[in-house]
């Protein structure tokens, strides 16, 4: 896994990340990360909800293909995930504040299935240091036989993933014409 190598090349950045399990109990859960990026808060929002093919992690899709997913930045929109006749609604659009914040419904990935539902957002604010701040927040909660604080780590790790697949496009971007070529 790449993590450890993006978490050491993040700490030597100018721009910051943080990530962490707010709170964990049996029954749910809140992880809240967040990154600072060189670019506006409209440029963030414009790569989170028209380019989430280009940033989200491939392997932490149904079918292996990121460029199969797409985000409707309207209330009931969906963030789908469609190759042919298999898709997936993998969250629902609950809110949107253009260049502020998306706040999405439903449980990603493994959660669907195990019936727990999570409130997700992406929130933009402007940073100390210039550009913006993403804060990427999940509250995860719903009945289960088993221990949900013991999934918070797990889950939380795979958060800061998906929250550094965003900056890493977003750095690049930066980095101007040529660093964007395949993207």
């Amino acid at each position: 896994m790449r993590l450890p190598a993006i978490a050491l090349l993040v700490c030597l950045l100018p721009w910051t990340a943080a990530a962490g399990v707010k709170d964990s109990r049996p029954e749910g859960f809140t992880l809240e990360n967040s990154a600072s990026v060189p670019a506006s808060a409209d440029e963030t929002w414009e790569a989170l909800v028209n380019h989430v093919g280009r940033w989200w992690p491939a392997d932490h899709t149904w079918w292996g293909e990121s460029g199969n997913l797409s985000i409707e930045a309207r209330a009931g929109g969906c963030f789908c995930e469609r190759d042919g006749d298999r898709q997936a609604r993998h969250l629902e659009v609950v809110f949107v504040d253009p260049g502020k914040t998306l706040r999405l419904a439903g449980g990603l990935g493994p959660l669907q299935g195990m019936g727990l539902d999570g409130t997700l957002e992406f929130r933009l604010a402007a940073a100390d240091e210039g550009g913006t701040r993403i804060t990427l927040w999940y509250r995860v909660g719903g009945y289960s036989p088993d221990d949900l604080s013991q999934f918070a780590p797990v889950v939380d790790r795979v958060q800061a993933q998906q929250l550094d697949g965003l900056v890493q496009f977003l750095l690049k971007r930066q980095a101007g014409p040529g660093a964007t070529k395949g993207d």
